[in-house]
């Protein structure tokens, strides 16, 4: 990501901006799976990174420990957090009660427009599985998730699933190769928008349980079998 300068502000509040466009970049690309637990980083290369210098990236660096979303490994140094299997749990279960709740909401905003940018998204995150570009598949499949849940209207309640993903997101890296070869997320994906389709919230927020639930077997057995290594 490249930042634009601002010449015309003055010191402070270019800084500040540039601080705040790096922390919603960082965000993103946690929230997305990006980084995967145990990721180092430092306030030299997240600046390198990004384009930027030193300030704006400490400035982002700083919210997302305050976050949950990193948190120090030495002196100089942060890295994502590992998710113990209880943290997962935990994550998991007020996922289930808030974007089941925002799907369920969500269902009666279905429309031809909605199906179709999520038949595309979903096209866009098959094509990642087969190519084995994991990155780029959960970066689409946040994506679709949230074209639903913002249809709920509730941007508060979409800003609390958001600060689930932020810790979360890192974590979803270990779905793979699993979760791509046994196809769990294309199928729950296909009944979320046959039942969006039909306006079924019901179906529809079963749908996303379901997809969240088998997230949650394939993430314990990652976190389980890194207890063992």
């Amino acid at each position: 990501m490249v930042f634009e300068s601002d010449e015309g502000s003055g010191v402070d509040r270019h800084a500040v901006g540039l601080g705040d466009a790096a922390y919603r970049e960082m965000k993103e690309r946690l929230i997305r799976g990006v980084y995967g637990p145990g990721y180092k980083m430092t306030v030299r290369a997240v600046a390198e990174d990004l384009g930027i210098s030193s300030t704006p990236a400490r400035d982002a660096i700083n919210r997302l420990i305050g976050d949950g979303a990193l948190v120090y490994a030495g002196p100089k140094t942060v890295i994502v957090p590992i998710l113990s299997e209880a943290d997962l749990k935990e994550i998991t279960l007020v996922r289930l009660a808030l974007e089941g709740l925002a799907a369920e909401r969500a269902a009666q905003e279905g429309s031809g427009q909605i199906i179709g940018t999520l038949e595309e998204l979903q096209e866009k995150i098959n094509s990642a599985l087969l190519d084995k570009d994991y990155t780029a598949a959960l970066w689409h499949n946040k994506e679709f998730h949230f074209s639903v849940y913002r249809l709920a209207g509730l941007p508060h309640l979409v800003a609390m699933i958001e600060g689930l993903w932020l810790r979360i997101g890192p974590s979803l890296y270990n779905l793979y190769p699993e979760f791509a070869e046994e196809k769990y997320g294309v199928h729950n994906h296909e009944m979320a928008m046959e039942a969006l389709a039909e306006r079924d919230g019901a179906a529809l927020r079963a749908a996303f349980e379901s997809d969240i639930r088998d997230g949650f077997r394939s993430l314990r057995r990652a976190a389980r079998a890194n207890l063992r290594s």
